[in-house]
């Protein structure tokens, strides 16, 4: 297999860094590394597979000057509004963490296990757009199972860790929690959120929209429907909690057909990267902290509702950095690379 000039930008924030790390494990072919940053963050240092890497200043002319032929991108949506076509202009495949180009009829928005096939589409405009953290994690569960018994409406609360708002939120977080154990969380400022993070939930993220529902929450039903190709109801509520990376999601299912627990456990089992974590009778269910750092999705409480044979009730956990950012990204390069070895 060939190797590629890859380009990771916003290599020193906390997404770009979890790009590099899987980068790194999954050994990927990569003939030169360009980090790229912020003028703030040109000339600092990253480690790299044992080597040392100079991260430069992302300009218009970075991605021809180093002949780039896939660009990660995970600096914010401005940053990729300004900067991806120069170098999709520059020959370069770009694959874009934030919500931009999402929802753009001639973009793809792709998670590798869910539709792949989207990946073609590339071609349109030289993106691949990635999704939404939460997002990901569970259309990886839903696919299997709407294949299988037929989804018609998704009902889904997030527990959203602080890291999906940055370092920064993770950093007020532990400040917060330290004034706290200084009898001074009443002194403590909270900037990366409209309240106290610590030892509170928020139920909000993102801004609220005319339907008084977050812009995050309709993030995960426009973008479902669109990986899914399905028009499915899917309502939201996207909750703020106090755990610095991993998101975890109660989420309810109503079929077409009625559904049997059994299969659902097998058919979870048998998809890629989810893990079936479910022995409610010994305390084994998915959480953030087993999460941390994996590459897989975590399912458990699977259980049938009450009053209908159709219901389907279960708890997501995935490390948000990871499966809802820096892992799907990666595994969209290397489906790319696949179809362009064909």
């Amino acid at each position: 297999m060939r190797k590629y000039n890859v380009a990771v930008v916003g290599a020193t924030g906390a997404v770009g860094e979890e790009m590099l790390d899987v980068l790194a494990e999954v050994n990927f072919p990569i003939a030169n590394l360009v980090p790229l940053a912020s003028a703030n963050s040109a000339g600092k240092t990253i480690q790299f597979q044992g080597e040392e890497f100079q991260v430069q200043e992302l300009t218009e002319n970075s991605f021809e000057e180093n002949e780039i032929e896939i660009a990660l991108f995970s600096a914010g949506g401005s940053i990729s509004a300004k900067y991806a076509p120069f170098a999709v202009e520059a020959g370069a495949v770009v694959i874009d963490n934030t919500s931009h180009f999402r929802m753009e009829s001639d973009i793809p928005l792709v998670v590798p296990e869910v539709n792949p096939e989207d990946i073609e589409k590339w071609r349109n405009r030289g993106i691949i757009a990635n999704p939404n953290c939460s997002t990901i994690q569970m259309v990886q569960v839903l696919k299997p199972l709407d294949r299988r018994y037929s989804i018609q409406r998704v009902d889904v609360s997030t527990y959203q860790a602080t890291s999906g708002a940055g370092k920064k939120a993770m950093e007020e977080l532990a400040q917060q929690m330290k004034d706290f154990f200084s009898f001074k969380l009443d002194e403590s400022p909270h900037n990366a959120f409209p309240h106290q993070i610590a030892l509170n939930v928020i139920p909000q993220i993102d801004r609220f929209m005319e339907s008084d529902f977050t812009k995050e929450e309709e993030k995960m039903v426009y973008e479902t429907q669109k990986i899914l190709h399905k028009n499915i109801e899917v309502a939201s509520t996207c909750v703020r909690v106090p755990v610095l990376r991993g998101h975890s999601e109660s989420v309810t299912i109503t079929f077409e057909k009625d559904i049997d627990v059994d299969e659902v456990r097998e058919i979870l089992e048998n998809s890629p990267n989810i893990v079936v974590v479910d022995k409610p009778s010994e305390s084994l269910y998915p959480m953030p902290i087993v999460a941390n750092g994996k590459n897989e999705t975590f399912v458990g409480r699977i259980r049938k509702d009450l009053y209908r044979n159709n219901i389907l009730h279960l708890w997501i956990v995935a490390d948000n950095l990871r499966v809802g950012a820096a892992t799907n990204a990666v595994r969209i390069a290397q489906k790319w690379i696949e179809l362009d070895n064909e």
